[in-house]
């Protein structure tokens, strides 16, 4: 594809996580799995912005009518959390940080902060609404095809955690609810799906050269907009993966350019009124699931026809993913069914070629037409077919704007529709922000960082890389404390070795915290343990099993007596038997070198 020809316009926002406390409120920013220690219930109304109306986005939330559970924990949720108490002081930490971003990419701060209430109503804030604060506009990054420039430098509380979804209920976990967030949000200066990537990179390289960024899988997501001459702009949610982000805009790209030549096909077409037929009866004795079920359960299957779209539903827009898809998408966000029926997929799951031609009989379709299934309880099949008619619509008009899901297979799927300004109402809980520049230092950049480290360190890109992204500052602590343990290995062991423990031993090394690698070093410095035993000392305080007694060295002379003792027991077996019940012997008090030398010395007298 020609992106200059198709006059691609494409931005990024990047939402990364902040460390250290909540954004209003002192609980910490950790992520739990183990089982919540209470629930609680809501329902949430869609209220009116500053404007005075009410988003659109939000009102097709409120339409789904789901009820939402709340999982908390009492030693890490607080009553902000819960909405059961105003929001407190915004966290200065998280400003600092974010003013650190706006100083290094030359933004321009406003000279007051309003934070304002941006109307959420998915079930996933406990208020209904989003706390954001606009803190700068205009910066930019400089990328290999042109500078992009930024629209916007937020600073925002993360949402819940969903845990789980039926067609009635969300439930939320409130741990990630309220942890600070900074959103980077980029004009549409990217031409090309690799000046995406790589402006994501850039910002991300500055953003990971901040004090307080929170690390690890999900800490950092990207939204991708896009657009291409005669479309519209729609947000692509949720690209958690940057490989990924190429092939998103690729897809949605070929997606809208599709979209546009339908439109273009149709031109000429004129759609039948909308008409909802009753197939319960016709198609009681059909052999799918999905019907039976559904008349077993007292629902019905509901049909409509779409005149003259017979194979224009089975087209394809991305790979595997259809016009039926685009209308499959909307009859399941909007009703909340699990799919529905297409004449261009059948016969199928159950509908053979009779019913099919009853069907097409009850319709009253032509071999020209095309006709849609929804099998549910009433209601819901009649709201998910409401919905297929408007996407089909729709079709007539090009691309309609909205948000989308980001799937694995970079493909994507509707989430909603774009929302708009009536969401937006100021927060009258917290005090108007001024913010002070003049104690802002800029951070070392990350790229400065690890070619510092090569050179001053004498350590390799790649570690020097590794060290820089993930534990910078305790590994200058540890270098600078520690000046007879080489750099390089102070750097491994914060790096590689938690990575072997991850994937030999499948251990989570994400839960050993700086202080047990300090108490490590000063272990390792006064000789109490031995450098080759360092992933043994780091599965035990892994596993909560450490202590220090089983670890301390043992003198030549003792080492030497175990293994004599060993050897002179098991005489004539093979060296490496005796190896084997030296190191069972040994284990943790003595490297498996040493043991080596003193059993050649031994075995070969």
């Amino acid at each position: 594809m020609s992106y200059e020809k198709l006059g691609l316009k494409c931005g990024i926002e990047i939402h990364q996580q902040l460390d250290g406390r909540k954004l209003f409120c002192t609980c910490p920013t950790q992520i739990r799995d183990d089982q919540p220690h209470f629930t609680i219930k809501r329902k949430l109304r869609a209220s009116a912005g500053e404007s005075g109306k009410v988003d659109i986005a939000a009102q097709q939330e409120q339409l789904r009518d789901k009820t939402f559970i709340y999982e908390g924990y009492k030693d890490t949720t607080c009553l902000v959390e819960t909405d059961s108490e105003p929001p407190h002081k915004i966290n200065n930490d998280a400003l600092f940080t974010v003013l650190q971003f706006c100083k290094v990419t030359e933004a321009d701060v406003s000279p007051i902060v309003q934070v304002m209430r941006k109307t959420v109503v998915d079930g996933s804030n406990t208020t209904g609404f989003q706390r954001t604060a606009l803190v700068a506009r205009n910066g930019s990054v400089e990328t290999s095809e042109g500078i992009v420039r930024f629209q916007n430098i937020s600073l925002e509380e993360d949402a819940c955690k969903i845990i789980n979804e039926t067609a009635d209920e969300k439930t939320y976990r409130l741990d990630r609810l309220g942890i600070p967030l900074i959103e980077i949000g980029t004009m549409p200066d990217i031409k090309t799906p690799e000046q995406c990537q790589e402006t994501a990179k850039k910002i991300g390289m500055i953003l990971r050269s901040l004090p307080n960024i929170k690390r690890g899988l999900g800490t950092i997501r990207q939204d991708v907009n896009v657009s291409i001459k005669g479309g519209t702009r729609i947000e692509v949610k949720g690209a958690q993966d940057l490989r990924q982000v190429p092939l998103l805009v690729e897809l949605e790209v070929k997606r809208q350019a599709e979209l546009l030549k339908i439109k273009d096909e149709l031109r000429h077409h004129r759609l039948n009124d909308f008409s909802v037929i009753d197939l319960t009866v016709l198609l009681q004795d059909a052999d799918s699931k999905i019907v039976k079920k559904t008349i077993e359960t007292d629902g019905k299957i509901l049909g409509i026809k779409l005149h003259g779209f017979s194979g224009l539903v089975g087209r394809e827009l991305q790979p595997n993913y259809r016009i039926g898809s685009e209308f499959s998408c909307r009859a399941k966000i909007k009703a909340g069914v699990g799919g529905i029926f297409h004449s261009d997929e059948l016969p199928n799951y159950g509908i053979q070629d009779k019913e099919i031609k009853l069907i097409r009989k009850k319709l009253a379709c032509t071999q020209q037409d095309a006709f849609i299934l929804v099998a549910d309880e009433e209601k819901k099949a009649r709201i998910a077919l409401e919905a297929v008619y408007e996407r089909t619509k729709e079709l007539f008009n090009g691309v309609p704007g909205e948000v989308r899901k980001a799937k694995a297979d970079g493909t994507t799927s509707f989430l909603r529709p774009i929302p708009g300004a009536a969401r937006m109402y100021p927060e009258t809980d917290v005090p108007l922000i001024r913010p002070d520049l003049s104690d802002i230092e800029l951070p070392e950049l990350l790229d400065a960082k690890i070619l510092r480290y090569q050179e001053t360190f004498e350590i390799s890109s790649d570690l020097a890389q590794s060290i820089a992204k993930n534990n910078p500052t305790l590994f200058e602590e540890l270098v600078a404390q520690y000046p007879t343990i080489k750099p390089a290995f102070i750097a491994a062991t914060l790096t590689s070795t938690l990575i072997e423990i991850k994937r030999k031993y499948k251990l989570d090394s994400s839960v050993l915290k700086d202080d047990d690698f300090r108490s490590l070093f000063e272990y390792l410095s006064q000789d109490k343990i031995h450098k080759d035993i360092i992933l043994d000392v780091l599965i035990d305080m892994i596993k909560g099993e450490f202590d220090i007694a089983k670890y301390e060295g043992l003198s030549t002379e003792e080492i030497h007596d175990v293994i004599k003792e060993i050897v002179d027991k098991n005489k004539g077996a093979p060296r490496g038997a005796l190896m084997g019940m030296c190191m069972k012997k040994l284990v943790g008090k003595v490297s498996g070198k040493v043991i080596s030398e003193e059993l050649d010395k031994l075995v070969t007298k």
